[in-house]
């Protein structure tokens, strides 16, 4: 089991759950859509955010952040010290910085005596871009076991400081490397690890490559807080992050909706109303598995599992809970009947 780290209120490590991680793309320095952003990000289920600290503005914002907001911060910081202390001082929650990367080892014991003083961890955070000339030239391009020899290199400077809450991170985006880095440091540390895959892209292949570089690891045991990195809204890194969870069984919470290929026996238009309800439901925090079924035939059997679902017919559709039919509508009006229903179900749970 690995070391348990505490940042803010969210335990990692230790057998605690995998915690779901984002990061702002705000410029720090403007408080106020900082925040906002912040917000929408703990709405979706975030929780952990972290703040890119280019410069000392954007480090003094962090004291007004943290005065604004509630969710755990984390400021990102490279090759300063100094941003590191005045973080630090505003009261953020952890530390994203590279020890090897801000000169002494005096400045490195700085940000290790502040961070204990104040029960703060550190995470080490290493890519294939970030690799020490010694390392890089050693292995001779970046590879797994480079970005572990790399991450275990800046975590001895804090562990000769005395310090040892320490996460690390060893993303790739190559997924195949990024999952040996990984494997490897499960065997070599104890430390907790932080997944993802970096420069992943847009969303599509972002997340493709995310589902399974975090997703494979996941489900072997080696894992314990994740970020999803896309070229989008930090939101919907937020979104795919619990998906992953969800389909891995580690999370219940939220809609789980299930739905079926089309076929040549569908006579509803499934694939829009399966997006429909995929959206109308994506900021449930409730468990709660729904389905959309393109076939009244065998709809209700195949998603008998399901609380609440919705099979179509010709221009008609069946709501049924728990493979029993309730009631026929219009195909136009299911999706409507379905969300009325979940309404109804989440009252009797005494969860809406």
């Amino acid at each position: 089991m690995k070391r348990q780290i505490r940042v803010g209120s969210v335990q990692i490590g230790g057998g605690a759950p995998v915690s779901i991680q984002s990061m702002t793309n705000t410029d720090t320095r403007d408080v106020e859509a900082t925040c906002a952003q912040i917000h929408a990000l703990e709405a979706a289920g975030c929780e952990i955010v972290r703040l890119g600290i280019p410069d000392e503005a954007a480090a003094l914002a962090v004291k007004e952040i943290k005065k604004r907001t509630a969710v755990p911060l984390v400021a990102d910081i490279h090759f300063s010290y100094r941003l590191a202390l005045i973080c630090l001082e505003g009261g953020i929650d952890k530390i994203r910085i590279n020890p090897g990367n801000i000169g002494s080892i005096e400045k490195v014991r700085y940000v290790a005596d502040a961070a204990k003083e104040r029960n703060v961890p550190i995470r080490i955070g290493v890519n294939g871009g970030s690799l020490q000339k010694d390392i890089l030239a050693k292995y001779g391009a970046p590879c797994a076991e480079a970005l572990v020899e790399s991450a275990l290199a800046h975590a001895s400077l804090l562990e000769q400081c005395g310090f040892y809450d320490i996460a690390l991170s060893l993303k790739s985006s190559s997924v195949p490397e990024m999952i040996r880095a990984y494997e490897l440091a499960d065997k070599a540390c104890g430390y907790p690890l932080h997944l993802g895959v970096t420069e992943t892209g847009t969303y599509h292949m972002g997340l493709v490559k995310s589902a399974i570089g975090i997703g494979s690891l996941l489900s072997h045991g080696i894992g314990d807080t994740i970020r999803v990195s896309l070229t989008d809204d930090p939101v919907e890194e937020v979104y795919a992050a619990r998906d992953i969870l969800k389909a891995l069984g580690l999370r219940r919470e939220g809609a789980e909706i299930v739905s079926c290929p089309t076929c040549g026996r569908c006579r509803i238009d499934l694939i829009r109303m399966a997006k429909e309800v995929e959206e109308r439901t994506k900021d449930i925090k409730q468990s709660v598995k729904l389905a959309v079924m393109g076939c009244a035939v065998n709809g209700p059997g195949e998603a008998r599992e399901a609380d609440l679902g919705i099979a179509g017919g010709d221009g008609e559709a069946l709501l049924f809970k728990k493979g029993e039919i309730l009631y026929k509508v219009p195909q136009e009006k299911a999706v409507d009947a379905l969300m009325n229903e979940l309404e109804s179900w989440l009252l009797e749970k005494g969860q809406a």
